[in-house]
């Protein structure tokens, strides 16, 4: 291909580049670079990476590395199972930028689609776990079950918490994995983990939860309600850390006394990808609802009496308490819960449970054969794993890896398989030949007895679940919520703080291949040269574009990166023998999920303000530091700022902390203004955590999944994340930060592709467009639309925001009658009221073009006209297409029409929108209605 990837991913060509050049007043990129970023931390050589390669030379690069990875057939289990991930699905959802390259559904009008498909999904765990309150998905069951402890913790009686009651108690006979970030997540806050035998287990006076695996690590069906019983008469609540599928046969864990209900959703058509992305989930009673983490899908209506929904109850979103909160989860796995979702309508509640009777056969059947030949299991009582003890395990693996098979060795005298959707009689008779010694060449007849705690209640009743059975119907279904929701595929999205760019197709393509998709995360590294060859390229390039020594890409979301950063300062410190040192300094301006992270990291959070200018108070930052010197861990602090600002001081703000004793965490929400020109070891920091699904290319999914690696200086490599299944790991490190040693590898080829593609001068030319477009949107709007905050020499970094605080006195409008009308023209608002309340934070990102930036100004100086018209009387106060917006077709093309404008201002204001109409799907959306009047399932949707 001979056009180079940077001139397809960049959005404005050179003629308009020397265009929008003009119109703020400069001669060439070089000179605006000089005018935004301050002189002392530019870089002067290039980037230290590989050439840029075409797309054609990436893609036979990858597909040779990939391919170096072994095609074993895994049933390792452990939360990672072989699934019939639908086409059907992977088609219109997987591989759709209208659904992955989709936004949070903040604005909910504009959002309906991909609203309604994670309410599937939340139905879908609501009904399964039997608790009427669920969240619209959590990272991965770890975490989940990270969170429940955090949550029990926090639901302690006041008498509980008088008294400091501080211990955990989990089951000894848990996922590896999932113990290991509890006991991370535990060490920080001062909680206490006792892992023991639940049978046995005495419970201690300062007991005030308890974590059981159910099916438990080693198969066995438990029976947990004598032990709920007990924990809840003195006061101790138990969560649940269970499988999905199993539930379509077992009891489900509300109905043997579990308060909360934790897993994964992996198995429901979701590949194992290495390790992810997956789906986590959160379940639990009613009246818990607002200590859960996460968010909630819930129904209201619209200014017309429709219903609508929306996300319910934010006020009690973890990155909007700050330092107050309990979690610090924003984002979290929406595009793999709503393929998660699918997989359930499609298959509805028979054919989810056929597939577990599948599953629960095989695994039966193979047992029964193992005991003829005189094998021993651990468990009587089973799902789809089963234990083999008094084994030599060794002789076994030897034995199944020449037959391209994965089985769990818990023990030197232990073998334990996990079945799943995948499995056949071709496999079973492959499993009796390892274990026998023998050819066994025919299929073992089925066996399946009856279960020990089956189901009495009935799930998937809701008519979702039982209509689209037809790939036909499916199919339309799926275009059907398509089409409600604004995407990349229909306009810009200027999210500021967000970094909405173009998620190109060649670095999308590769996440379908099966060298990628097919591989579970606790296979053997011999076994997955690829991979490790693609993440070891991977954290060597981002290691690099940061200016630091290593890498690690282990947490699984921007929100993780920030705690893996914090932990690894905090392990760096306890090592020294400085378990003093845990006074975080956190700006104002800083993002909600900086305060939190610290909170979980166990963190004395200290604020610092900010002057009118946007800037740090340096003056009142040294004074902190000196006054905590003692106890300094580190400075959190987002660069450019959180107002779009490279400040000048940066250099003095990191001098001052280390002089203080601590270390500089640099939050990479805005990485996207530094690559190429700039990078956090340069400019002083320790750590910084990077968002793939920001700056590096991974797209956004309607609310996740991302990726937050940490990138460290060589002093904190030691203390980089461990995980019981890393090889050569990191014992200093945290014990583990995800489910997965390398998080979610499955999405890293984008990011791989990314930077492979744009090469080292792509790579700064893509962040000088972004410095570009920022100020071009900011300059064509200064005459409507003043610019809070801009760097001395009047430039912004890669955002503005645009100040509408007098908009109220002046218009009698608000900064959201604004965002909403925005609809009417086809986009997405910007970043609404942060970090100040009553602005529009706009980043236009490279990758849009000069026509669509100027399609996007001309709505706002429309609107800006529609708010002075208002003002002069020419528009109603009340009655005006600000106030309504936005506006649906049905009422626009209804047969009566009583508002005081016509129908042409309401719908198409310009000519140009008529070419390209998004109709929002519902009218603005009443928030108070639908916390007032909770309702999170889809009962009675459709």
């Amino acid at each position: 291909m001979s056009i180079p990837f940077v001139e397809r991913h960049n959005g404005p060509r050179e003629s308009e580049i020397v265009e929008m050049l003009a119109e703020i007043g400069i001669n060439n990129l070089d000179e605006l670079v000089k005018q935004t970023v301050p002189s002392d931390i530019l870089i002067t050589k290039p980037l230290a990476i590989s050439s840029a390669m075409s797309e054609q030379e990436y893609l036979s690069k990858l597909k040779s590395m990939v391919s170096q990875n072994d095609a074993f057939r895994s049933m390792i289990g452990l939360g990672f199972y072989g699934t019939g991930t639908l086409g059907v699905v992977v088609r219109n959802v997987f591989e759709n930028p209208s659904w992955y390259t989709s936004y949070t559904p903040y604005q909910a009008e504009i959002s309906q689609g991909r609203l309604e498909a994670l309410l599937n999904f939340q139905t879908m765990v609501s009904t399964l776990t039997g608790f009427k309150m669920a969240n619209s998905s959590m990272l991965d069951d770890s975490t989940a079950a990270a969170e429940a402890m955090r949550m029990m913790y926090e639901l302690r009686s006041r008498d509980a918490q008088k008294a400091g009651k501080n211990i955990v108690f989990a089951d000894v006979n848990i996922f590896p994995q999932v113990l290991a970030v509890i006991e991370t997540r535990a060490e920080a806050l001062g909680i206490k983990v006792v892992t023991g035998d639940f049978n046995s287990y005495q419970f201690d006076d300062m007991c005030f939860g308890a974590i059981l695996q159910y099916p438990a690590a080693n198969g066995e069906v438990r029976d947990y309600s004598q032990f709920c019983e007990t924990a809840h008469s003195k006061g101790v609540l138990v969560t649940a850390v269970t499988d999905l599928l199993a539930l379509a046969l077992l009891k489900e864990p509300a109905a043997w006394g579990a308060d909360i209900a934790v897993g994964t959703a992996q198995r429901f058509g979701l590949p194992m990808g290495f390790g992810g992305p997956t789906a986590g989930f959160m379940a639990t009673r009613d009246e818990y609802k607002r200590n859960m983490p996460g968010r909630i899908i819930g129904v209201s209506v619209d200014r017309h009496g429709n219903r609508a929904l929306r996300m319910a109850l934010q006020t009690r979103e973890q990155h909007i308490k700050r330092e107050k909160a309990t979690s610090n989860i924003c984002t979290a796995t929406a595009l793999m819960a709503t393929m998660a979702g699918m997989y359930a309508v499609y298959h509805g509640p028979k054919g989810v449970k056929d597939i577990a009777t599948k599953v629960y056969t095989y695994a039966h059947t193979v047992a029964a054969e193992l005991k003829k030949l005189g094998f021993k299991l651990s468990a009587d009582n089973f799902f789809d794993t089963i234990e083999v003890t008094g084994v030599d395990a060794a002789a076994i693996k030897a034995k199944a890896e020449q037959k391209k098979m994965n089985f769990y060795y818990p023990s030197a005298t232990s073998v334990r398989m996990s079945f799943d959707e995948l499995s056949n009689c071709e496999e079973a008779v492959t499993i009796l030949s390892i274990f026998s010694g023998k050819v066994v060449t025919e299929c073992p007849g089925a066996f399946s007895p009856d279960l020990y705690l089956p189901r009495e209640s009935s799930y998937l009743t809701e008519a979702t679940f039982n209509k689209f059975h037809s790939e036909t119907e499916m199919m339309r279904y799926i275009k059907k919520l398509e089409r409600r929701d604004i995407s990349l595929t229909h306009s810009m999205i200027p999210l500021g703080s967000c970094t909405m760019k173009l998620n190109a197709a060649v670095e999308m393509m590769p996440l379908s291949w099966g060298e990628i998709t097919n591989i579970h995360p606790f296979v053997p590294s011999t076994q997955v040269k690829g991979y490790m060859k693609l993440i070891e390229e991977t954290e060597q390039d981002l290691a690099t574009i940061t200016g630091f020594h290593a890498c690690s890409v282990q947490p699984n979301s921007g929100a993780a990166g920030e705690y893996a950063g914090l932990m690894t300062i905090r392990s760096y410190h306890v090592a020294k023998g400085d378990t003093q040192r845990t006074v975080a300094i956190i700006p104002t301006s800083a993002h909600g999920t900086n305060p939190a992270s610290a909170a979980m990291a166990g963190m004395e959070i200290v604020l610092v303000s900010c002057d009118e200018m946007g800037n740090i108070n340096v003056g009142e930052l040294r004074e902190k530091a000196m006054l905590h010197k003692d106890r300094l861990s580190c400075l959190m602090i987002t660069y450019p700022s959180t107002h779009g600002v490279f400040e000048k001081s940066i250099r003095e703000i990191m001098d001052i902390i280390h002089e203080n004793g601590g270390l500089v965490y640099m939050d990479g929400a805005n990485m996207n203004a530094q690559v190429g020109l700039t990078n956090p070891g340069v400019i002083g920091a320790d750590v910084c955590h990077l968002n793939l699904h920001k700056t590096f290319a991974i797209p956004h999914g309607g609310g996740g999944p991302g990726i937050g690696p940490i990138c460290v200086t060589k002093e904190l490599a030691p203390y980089l994340p461990n995980h019981p299944f890393l090889e050569n790991g990191n014992p200093k490190g945290a014990k583990a930060i995800s489910s997965a040693p390398y998080g979610y590898p499955m999405a890293l080829p984008i990011t791989h592709a990314y930077i492979k593609l744009l090469g080292p001068d792509g790579l700064k030319k893509a962040t000088e467009v972004a410095i570009l477009n920022a100020n071009y949107v900011s300059s064509r709007l200064k005459d409507d639309f003043k610019t809070l905050y801009s760097g001395e020499s009047g430039r912004v970094a890669h955002e503005c925001i645009l100040d509408l605080r007098d908009f109220r006195k002046d218009y009698g409008v608000d900064a959201t009658d604004v965002a909403k009308r925005l609809m009417d023209f086809g986009f997405h608002a910007p970043t609404l009221s942060f970090p100040v309340v009553d602005t529009l934070m706009v980043e236009p990102t490279e990758s849009e073009s000069k026509a669509e930036l100027d399609r996007f100004v001309e709505a706002m100086q429309t609107i800006k006209k529609e708010c002075i018209a208002i003002k002069e009387g020419k528009l109603d106060k009340d009655d005006n297409p600000l106030k309504n917006a936005p506006h649906t077709a049905g009422e626009v093309t209804a047969d009566e029409w009583n508002h005081k404008y016509s129908r042409t201002t309401a719908a198409w204001p310009l000519e140009w929108i008529r070419d390209n109409k998004f109709w929002p799907h519902v009218a603005r959306v009443d928030n108070g209605y639908g916390d007032r009047n909770l309702m999170c399932s889809c009962e009675g949707w459709l």
